[in-house]
């Protein structure tokens, strides 16, 4: 992807160190402390100005530009309806940050960091989250494991770095201290599963079975067919086990999720989770046409729904929330046909061009690829029931990680290109 030319030989040192420390902290320290999700992206953006000093060689191929071209698209739709809705400055708060990964991906390809940091980050931060969340739930005998953030945003992102840890076993398999790395991204994947299921966030759960098809389609090669068998009786054995444990909270949030379907379809109750999701999805459906192309902008949903609750044809418990709790209905609502494109080239174009790479024979590259792949795949779940990217963690999180990957992604096949054999990263 670029050939950098660092005539700065001490400063590439301190900025691969510098480097390290920020990408470690970005999976390490994620959910343990307030808004940890955000210190290591920080650190990466602070340091990405003295790229202009340095000045290093950029050629950057078409799937690079493809990439930046998805985190401009979706920042230009979000701030100009945020413009044109009159929110001023506090609208852009939230797409700015697409924009500011674009530096941030300018710099990890310069100074990559080691393929180690980046797991053994991810791996620690699933593990001291998905202990926390155990903590919570089953000693200070909280309802749902929260952390620092938002309950279902909380729950989705243990999920997120749970299966990133099961991504990272084809990597950690290939290493020397294989024995060491494998039993900690095992764990991280097992504690981040389990901070998920500690808070009830039931949005990530359903997503489940594709993450496990992404896995397979990456690594069934690898085993054989009694293994992914028996791996198969494993995880239906684990998930009716945990089913079966009341204490775990999981029974009682599948079962009220079945109890408000019901609710709702025979007596028309949106007094309950998914009742009242299901009346903001009615009102989206019934907003949407009215304005098709542009949308109606955050203010302009409000009223138009307040509307609706007057004329008696929206449920007066949706006035609870600023979105719909579902991310393309949300998007095509407030920013039109241009905002849910642009949601969905943000998912799909990574999705494309990570699995692109699954076929590779080389593991390291092939878990990077799956890792790209389960982030859009895990936030497209996510956004079934949650407008993820209304939430400073969600945008926080995303494109960051996004091109955090995709950089290691390129550093990886450039130096698998030269006909170098890449020391152990």
């Amino acid at each position: 992807m670029i050939n950098v030319l660092d005539r700065h030989k001490g400063v590439g040192a301190v900025a691969s160190a510098y480097t390290h420390i920020a990408v470690f902290l970005m999976g390490a320290i994620a959910l343990v402390v307030p808004t940890g999700y955000s210190l290591g992206p920080a650190l990466l953006l602070l340091a990405s100005p003295v790229l202009l000093a340095l000045r290093p060689g950029f050629d950057l191929n078409r799937q690079d530009k493809a990439i930046i071209a998805i985190l401009l698209a979706y920042f230009v739709v979000a701030a100009s309806r945020a413009l044109v809705d009159g929110q001023g400055s506090s609208g852009l708060d939230k797409p700015s940050r697409f924009l500011l990964a674009v530096p941030v991906l300018f710099w990890l390809v310069a100074y990559p960091p080691r393929l180690s940091v980046m797991w053994s980050g991810i791996a620690i931060g699933a593990i001291a989250s998905g202990s926390w969340a155990v903590w919570q739930k089953l000693i200070e005998g909280v309802a749902r494991a929260g952390g620092y953030t938002h309950v279902i945003q909380y729950g989705d992102l243990n999920m997120l770095f749970g299966v990133l840890c099961l991504a990272g076993l084809g990597w950690a398999f290939t290493q020397r201290n294989a024995r060491y790395w494998v039993p900690l991204l095992a764990l991280g994947a097992l504690m981040g599963v389990m901070g998920s299921l500690m808070s009830g966030s039931r949005g990530g759960w359903v997503g489940f079975p594709f993450v496990l098809l992404v896995l397979y389609r990456g690594y069934a090669r690898y085993f054989a067919r009694r293994w992914l068998v028996g791996l198969g009786v494993l995880v239906v054995a684990i998930g009716v086990t945990v089913y079966a444990v009341p204490q775990l909270g999981v029974q009682s949030r599948v079962n009220a999720a079945f109890s408000n379907v019901q609710q709702y379809l025979e007596e028309g109750n949106t007094r309950t989770s998914l009742g009242a999701r299901f009346a903001m999805w009615h009102a989206a459906v019934e907003l949407i046409p009215e304005k098709l192309i542009f949308g109606w902008g955050d203010q302009g949903y409000e009223q138009a729904r307040d509307r609706l609750i007057a004329e008696g044809r929206a449920a007066p418990i949706i006035k609870n929330w600023g979105h719909v709790h579902n991310e393309y209905l949300d998007a095509w609502l407030k920013r039109g046909v241009f905002g849910l494109l642009a949601l969905l080239a943000l998912y799909l174009v990574p999705m494309r061009l990570f699995g692109k790479r699954l076929s590779s024979d080389d593991l390291a590259l092939k878990s990077i690829a799956i890792a790209g792949i389960l982030l859009p795949v895990t936030y497209m779940d996510f956004g079934l029931s949650q407008v993820f990217l209304a939430h400073n963690s969600g945008v926080m999180v995303y494109p960051f990680w996004l091109v955090l990957l995709w950089g290691l992604l390129r550093h990886r096949e450039a130096h698998l290109a030269s006909g170098m054999q890449p020391r152990e990263r």
